[in-house]
């Protein structure tokens, strides 16, 4: 099973579709790995530069409609190569949270006010998240506040986490 902990990037914008997480001129990569440094790259955010921000993070907090537009497997991917295995969400383009637990990925869509929560106590500062995947909760931490927010998550779409995807799930059970 992946690691669901790490250093947050908080991207407060609704509808980030697939093109901004992957352009789609990069779709013609031969290799997962061969994306890696496009992640993110049309993402347009006041504020927000791909190629400082998104190194060394290891979750996304977002607003709602995360990964609506083209239905491709190459943004969870993007994400994946770089290390981003848990994103957070009011809600996801349906396709788009399906390829992240088939990729072995986390998608956790949690209410508005939650979201709201995150981005008021802990977004502009250095922010953990600690995932617990025996209590379905995760904690965020900066050093100077720690708040702990509970998730749900469907039996076969964490036994698709547990699995590191669809074809590792596959493998085992067939």
């Amino acid at each position: 099973m992946k690691n669901f902990s790490g250093k947050v990037l908080f991207l407060d914008r609704s509808d980030i579709n697939t093109d901004e997480i992957i352009p789609a001129k990069y779709l013609t990569e031969l290799t997962k790995e061969a994306l890696k440094p496009y992640c993110l790259e049309d993402l347009n955010l006041a504020g927000f530069d791909p190629k400082k921000d998104v190194e060394g993070k290891s979750v996304i907090i977002t607003r709602a409609n995360f990964g609506c537009g083209s239905s491709r497997e190459h943004a969870p991917w993007v994400l994946e190569c770089n290390g981003i295995n848990l994103v957070i969400a009011v809600n996801f383009a349906r396709i788009f949270r399906q390829n992240m637990f088939n990729c072995g990925l986390m998608a956790i869509q949690l209410a508005d006010a939650d979201i709201d929560d995150m981005f008021k106590e802990f977004a502009g500062s250095e922010t953990s998240c600690s995932t617990d995947m025996e209590k379905f909760t995760f904690t965020l931490s900066n050093g100077t506040k720690e708040k702990v927010y509970p998730f749900t998550i469907g039996p076969f779409d964490l036994e698709l986490v547990k699995a590191g995807g669809w074809v590792d799930y596959a493998d085992s059970k067939y």
